[in-house]
């Protein structure tokens, strides 16, 4: 069992939980005009208001006394030097190195790490503005047009959401493709919708063995040799961002055009590495610099703030304080911000991959809850589907607002303000809710009879109390981007520390795919499956059958 439960501060706020129980966020703003001062920071363009969530000073007080018990600070201090974090494979975590903007050395088993990341940030430089100003042709010397990245998990989720993000901004001509998973038919019709000539691959594999990518890589070399009816069209046509150089090459792509990868880079944190080389060609290299630069403004951040002006600390804090003390299962991401659209799915991955754990770092079983669910939409979308649910359901459901309060575009203001109006209203609904009192005023005021009042009160009643943050940005530049994806990595790793579990591996992963390759050898047989479970054996013979 965990001792977590057994700290005296884990213990404390057990018992502040209690106290807090039946307290209205209502009361605690009307006892408090400053609330708003007290319970929100900022760092540069990004306001993070943590006013609306159920705490007083001595909730925040009582949760970074659980940081300080669990040693946060000892561990963001080992994260940061390099040290091997990811226990159970070796392994330092090190992503934040990607986007050190200092000159300060990191080191890995004794070995400064920058060299090398600003080397391939510099290839990416020259390569990126050789595919976007038209120098680096085809195998029949046009330019290329298309960019397909293909991947799958961190390395198609976290650029996919970036160059997404960022297309309002973006001047390029070119247009940036992902495939991921293997579904034949997405694989067929983007490839109908290519010229051979003009399409340049991205395959990005850190093993260069990732069945799915492989898979789809391969389908689209034999596309592009039988279009092009030359082998050696390869080299113009693909690159590849790897740890396994001889594995590329092997395949056909020229030496030059590996970019490389390194073991410490996770994959769910890899955007900021080579993986970016996709958002490097489409939005150009500045602005990924400029991503690069939010992120590390974070980290500083992150590692010096006092954990009470800490962003990523206190948003910490206050998740582990509805899971672990409110058994509160999921958390809902609430983009007012279409280019955010993928988002929640990013951060799916990001935390329930990080943290959805059932032992602790030394293999001990947990006693308490970890990884809740995360969830959501874009909210303007939200609004007419689940948002009956967080407001009258019968589950607390934490919500994250995002919201720009400048649109990427200057065209039709009226739709930006709307997306404000509603974001701040959907948040303030969620605190205030409507009383049956209100109610019945509000029905008296609109003639409605006593009878229909009745009829009607408990169906319009609100509880309110409902937590919630607000992440507020100026606008979403790519260094406003760069903040907030970091802003949430530093979050997750929090949490990490407090449930004492490592957010940097993930083999919970392993045992379907492994069984999916046993399982696809069965699906060529002749005659009927056996030797499995009956749902298995039964659905492997229909599908034979079929």
């Amino acid at each position: 069992m965990s001792s977590r439960t057994e700290l005296s501060s884990w213990k404390n706020l057990i018992a502040h939980q209690r106290d807090m129980d039946a307290v209205h966020m209502r009361d605690l703003f009307a006892q408090d005009e400053n609330r708003f001062q007290s319970f929100s920071l900022q760092l540069d363009d990004l306001l993070f208001d943590f006013s609306k969530n159920r705490i007083t000073d001595k909730t925040l007080n009582l949760l970074t006394a659980l940081a300080d018990q669990v040693g946060l600070a000892e561990k963001i201090d080992a994260m940061f030097s390099g040290a091997a974090i990811n226990t159970t494979e070796h392994r330092a975590a090190l992503h934040t190195a990607l986007r050190n903007r200092s000159s300060r050395p990191v080191y890995v088993d004794g070995l400064d790490v920058m060299p090398e990341i600003r080397n391939v940030l510099a290839k990416m430089q020259v390569f990126s503005d050789a595919v976007r100003g038209g120098s680096w042709r085809g195998h029949t010397g046009k330019a290329i047009v298309t960019i397909v990245n293909i991947g799958i998990g961190g390395s198609d989720l976290g650029p996919r959401l970036v160059v997404q993000a960022l297309e309002c901004s973006s001047t390029s001509h070119l247009k940036t493709i992902f495939i991921s998973g293997v579904d034949a038919c997405q694989l067929e019709i983007t490839l109908q919708h290519l010229d051979p000539e003009t399409t340049l691959f991205i395959v990005a594999s850190k093993s260069f063995a990732t069945a799915e990518t492989m898979l789809n890589a391969k389908a689209a070399k034999d596309w592009l040799v039988d279009s092009l009816g030359d082998a050696t069209a390869i080299a113009n046509h693909f690159v590849a961002v790897s740890a396994n150089r001889s594995a590329a090459t092997d395949f056909g792509i020229d030496a030059d055009g590996v970019f490389e990868l390194w073991d410490w880079v996770g994959g769910r944190y890899s955007l900021w590495s080579a993986v970016g080389l996709p958002i490097a060609i489409s939005v150009g290299m500045d602005q990924f610099e400029e991503l690069l630069a939010g992120a590390y403004a974070m980290d500083e951040h992150f590692r010096s703030a006092p954990w009470d002006k800490n962003i990523p600390v206190v948003m910490a804090l206050l998740g582990v304080w509805y899971t672990n003390f409110f058994a509160a299962h999921s958390y809902a991401v609430l983009p007012y911000d279409p280019s955010l659209r993928l988002f929640p799915g990013y951060l799916q991955q990001l935390d329930m991959e990080s943290n959805g754990k059932s032992c602790t770092r030394d293999g001990a079983e947990l006693n308490y809850a970890t990884g809740p669910v995360v969830w959501g939409e874009l909210g303007m979308d939200s609004q007419h589907a689940f948002y009956q649910s967080l407001h009258q359901g019968t589950a607390m459901v934490p919500c994250d607002f995002l919201c720009a309060a400048h649109s990427a575009t200057e065209s039709y203001a009226d739709h930006h303000r709307w997306l404000l109006a509603n974001c701040m209203a959907q948040s303030k609904a969620l605190l205030t809710g409507k009383t049956a009192q209100e109610v019945r005023e509000e029905l008296l005021a609109t003639g409605v009879s006593e009878a229909e009042i009745e009829r009607l009160t408990a169906h319009k009643v609100f509880p309110g109390n409902r937590p919630s943050n607000t992440i507020l940005y100026r606008q979403l530049t790519p260094q406003v981007l760069g903040s907030l994806l970091a802003m949430y990595e530093h979050r997750t790793f929090v949490q990490g520390v407090i449930w004492d579990v490592n957010s940097f591996d993930q083999w919970g992963v392993e045992l379907g795919k492994s069984l999916a390759k046993d399982l696809n050898e069965e699906l060529i047989r002749d005659g009927s499956v056996e030797g499995h479970d009956s749902s298995t054996n039964g659905l492997l013979n229909r599908c034979l059958n079929w």
